[in-house]
Formats: structure tokens, C-alpha cells, sequence
């Protein structure tokens, strides 16, 4: 098939990571009262998170480098048939236990992203890639968009419905990816171990892995505490929450899907992420003092800009350290610093939360200070990029 051919699947793939997004967004605002139902405190809810994380971290580079093997296409189905099957299992738990269950199966299968990114990277120029890396931000946009409003109309009727509707999702979209999903261009053999080692030694890619951590770190003290904290501030319940973040996920996918092309043109990679950093750290300090919901989605909205500036702009840069035969393991490792993240940093929020409701969203604060000081030392765009010879 020729380049052009290729590219044109984008739009197929772009579709399939949204309904992917679109089951995982409806779990996010009812997962927390699931959990609650069981008598979960926030402790408790931020092992539950840590779990899948741990299982993501682990197994992503795993998927990553079995699709440099193997192909792309085979192991976005494979993730996605087992993403329904752990669904499944959610939305027929009838103990914490199997909420458990669940959520660790859901993380071993949770590599669609790392994969979809890799495609992405397979079918676009180095000029544009970042355009279309920020639409995979807009797919995430979509999805939480889409995802959370579901899972809020949904929730009256039982928290398991929402959980089993997201199921169904996933089985449609694994028919669909079979149907229309097609294979990137052919990749080169794998790069042997010692030019593996050579690759993830890369500088670039070790500070731009650092970043994503902190970034991920500060991101997962909101994700955790966030409904509990909207529970016991302000007698929030599930609808309620879930249009909060519907709201935070429009201004995501605004601007990811049509502003990023232009801000990343006028102001480069690097220039963003510092932005984003320091307009989220500022906005995640200031998250807990409030008094009136009205005035709380300021830095709600203004940490939705930042991540929506940044996340695409990290993505862009770590992919220019890649080749055709090592972008798989490459990304599968960029997203395992994600992953593991979200390990520690469920655990910590749901902790910190137990002991003190404001200390999640000033250690998220904190680690955005941290992360400034990591951007310092990313690069801007290689240039000349050889096969096999990462910058």
C-alpha cells in the first residue's frame, strides 16, 4: 500500500481509539462509587488504580516490542478483545475483591495508546507528526468527553450498567478493527539488544521519560481523589461529577483536536510543555481552597489547558527520538514511565487524601515545580534522523 494509502487509515485508527476511550471514559466517574459501595476508602480506591497501572507498566514494553515483531494491527486486537473481557468481569463484580480482578486484567490488556502512537509514527512525516499526535490527544478528548456523560446517565441505573455497556463498546470496536484496521508499512527487523540498550540510553528520550513521569504523577493526584473530594465537599454524586470532567474533557479535545497544529508552529514542542507545566502546577496548588463549585473550574479548566498543551507536545518530541524499528519499544517505554506513575501515584493521593483532604492536589503542585526543572534539559526537533541512529 502506498504511504498515502497508509495515512489515509489514520482516520479508521483515530475512530477506534476513541470508542476504546470512550469505554475506558465511562469508567472513570463511576469507578470511585463503585468502589465506595464496597466501603473502599481512598486508600483502598488508589490500590485499585495502582493495580491496572502496575500491570500496565509491566506488560505495555512487553505489547510495544511484540508489535515491532509482529505487527501493530494483531496486537491492537488482541488488547482490545481482552479490554472487553475484563470490562466484563467489572460490570458483573459483586465484591472489591473482583473489582480487583478486573481492574488487573484491564492493565495487562491497557497498551492500545502506546501501539496507536507507534502507528501514528509508522504513516507521518516528521513535520506534521506532532499535528497528529495531538489528535490522538483529541481522541483522548473525545473519549472522556463522551465516556464520563455515559457513565453519569447510566449510573442511576446500577453502577455494574455503565461498566457492561463499556464492554459492549469494546466488542463492537474489536468486530470493527478486524473489519477495517489495516497493517502500517512493513517494519525493518527489530533492532538486536545491544542497539536497544543503545536506543533507551538515549539522553532525550531518558529526560523526556522523567517528564511524563512527574506529569503523570501530578495528573493521577487529581484523577484519584477527585470524586471523593467533590463527594465530601460538596455532596457531589456521580452525574454530577461525571459533567464536571465532561466539561474539563471539552476543553481538552478543543484544543488538541485544532489548536495544537498552529500553538506547536508559532511556539515548538519544548515552549508548550514548559507552559503547560507551570499553568498546571499553579492551577493543581490552588484546587483545594474554593468554597463554591463556580469558582473551583477555574483551576479545574486551567490544569484541563495545561494537559491539553503538553501531553501532545511530549508525545511529539519523544517520537522524533525513533525509528521505524524501534518506535514500538521506544513508546511501550515512554508509556511504561507513564504506567508507573500511576502506581505510585494512586497510592500516594488515596494516602494523602486519608490524612488530609488538600495534600494530594499540593504534592501534584509540587511535582509540576519538579518537572520544569526536567524540561530544561529537553531538546527541540532532531534533524537528519538516520535508520537505526535515534538523535
Amino acid at each position: 500500500m502506498p504511504p498515502e494509502r497508509h495515512k489515509a487509515t489514520l482516520p479508521i485508527l483515530f475512530g477506534i481509539i476513541v470508542i476504546d476511550l470512550i469505554g475506558f471514559g465511562i469508567v472513570i466517574p463511576v469507578l470511585p462509587f463503585y468502589a465506595d459501595a464496597f466501603g473502599a476508602s481512598a486508600f483502598t480506591l488508589g490500590l485499585l488504580l495502582t493495580i491496572h497501572a502496575a500491570m500496565q507498566a509491566l506488560f505495555a514494553p512487553l505489547w510495544g516490542r511484540l508489535a515491532d515483531r509482529i505487527g501493530r494491527r494483531p496486537v491492537m486486537l488482541c488488547t482490545i478483545a481482552g479490554t472487553s473481557a475484563s470490562l466484563l468481569i467489572l460490570g458483573l463484580a459483586d465484591s472489591l475483591l473482583q473489582l480487583f480482578v478486573a481492574r488487573l486484567l484491564s492493565g495487562v490488556f491497557a497498551a492500545n495508546i502506546s501501539v496507536a502512537t507507534a502507528y501514528v509514527g509508522d504513516v507521518t512525516d516528521e513535520d506534521e507528526r506532532t499535528r497528529w499526535m495531538g489528535m490522538v490527544g483529541a481522541s483522548f478528548g473525545v473519549g472522556f468527553l463522551i465516556g464520563p456523560a455515559i457513565g453519569g446517565i447510566l449510573a442511576p441505573f446500577g453502577y455494574g450498567v455503565p461498566m457492561l455497556v463499556a464492554a459492549g463498546l469494546a466488542a463492537v470496536n474489536f468486530v470493527y478493527a478486524v473489519a477495517v484496521l489495516k497493517e502500517p508499512p512493513s517494519h525493518r527487523p527489530v533492532a538486536g539488544g545491544r542497539v536497544r540498550i543503545r536506543v533507551l540510553a538515549n539522553a532525550r528520550v531518558r529526560n523526556l521519560c522523567a517528564t511524563y513521569f512527574l506529569f503523570t504523577f501530578a495528573v493521577t493526584q487529581l484523577e484519584t481523589v477527585f470524586a471523593y473530594f467533590m463527594k465530601d465537599s460538596f455532596g457531589y454524586d456521580v452525574p454530577q461529577v461525571a459533567w464536571i470532567l465532561v466539561l474539563m474533557a471539552f476543553v481538552m479535545a478543543s484544543i488538541q483536536g485544532g489548536a495544537i497544529r498552529r500553538l506547536v508552529t508559532r511556539f515548538g514542542e519544548r515552549s508548550l510543555v514548559v507552559f503547560g507545566v507551570t499553568l498546571m502546577g499553579v492551577s493543581f496548588a490552588a484546587i483545594p481552597w474554593p468554597h463554591v463549585v463556580g469558582v473551583l473550574l477555574v483551576p479545574l479548566l486551567g490544569s484541563a489547558v495545561g494537559r491539553a498543551v503538553s501531553q501532545p507536545s511530549l508525545l511529539g518530541l519523544v517520537s522524533f527520538q525513533t525509528t521505524h524499528s524501534t518506535r514500538g519499544a521506544v513508546m511501550g517505554v515512554f508509556q511504561a514511565s507513564a504506567s508507573a506513575a500511576r502506581v505510585v501515584g494512586p497510592l500516594a493521593a488515596g494516602a494523602l487524601y486519608d490524612w488530609e483532604h488538600p495534600a494530594p492536589f499540593l504534592l501534584a503542585g509540587l511535582l509540576m515545580v519538579a518537572a520544569l526543572g526536567t524540561t530544561k534539559a529537553l531538546g527541540m526537533r532532531p534533524e537528519g534522523l538516520d535508520e537505526g541512529k535515534p538523535a
